[in-house]
């Protein structure tokens, strides 16, 4: 089983930037589409970005298109989602998903597994 696992998050300043990353224990999400999903309290988790299965094709949420960059090392089952001048409105969990398929996806119906998250704080 898909064991997704988050890292990076924290307080940072606006303006600034972060690194998540989301490895995969088991190895097993390389042939896979991967996202990345956040969600504040009483709202929806909402997508943020998604990358198919070789890293051939990426999507982002407008909100976040020209900030953020998501990237894969298969070798590594490694999915990176780089985050620059970053904004109190991008404060939330960000959630790391392994897709149902090897394309690229927005949609959470998509997405099997999930990791447990991890907490991005942006003061203004």
């Amino acid at each position: 089983q898909v064991q997704l696992v988050e890292s990076g998050g924290g307080l940072v300043q606006a303006g600034t930037s972060l690194n998540l990353s989301c490895t995969d224990s088991k190895r097993t999400f390389s042939n896979n589409g991967v996202g990345w999903f956040r969600q504040v309290p009483g709202k929806e988790r909402e997508f943020v970005a998604g990358i198919n299965w070789n890293g051939g094709d990426t999507r982002y949420a407008d909100s976040v298109k020209g900030r953020f960059t998501i990237s894969r090392d298969r070798y590594k089952s490694t999915v990176t989602l780089k985050m620059n001048s970053l904004k109190p409105e991008d404060t939330a969990v960000y959630y790391c998903a392994s897709a149902l398929r090897a394309s690229v996806s927005s949609a959470k119906s998509e997405y099997r597994y999930w990791g447990q998250g991890t907490q991005v704080t942006v003061s203004s």
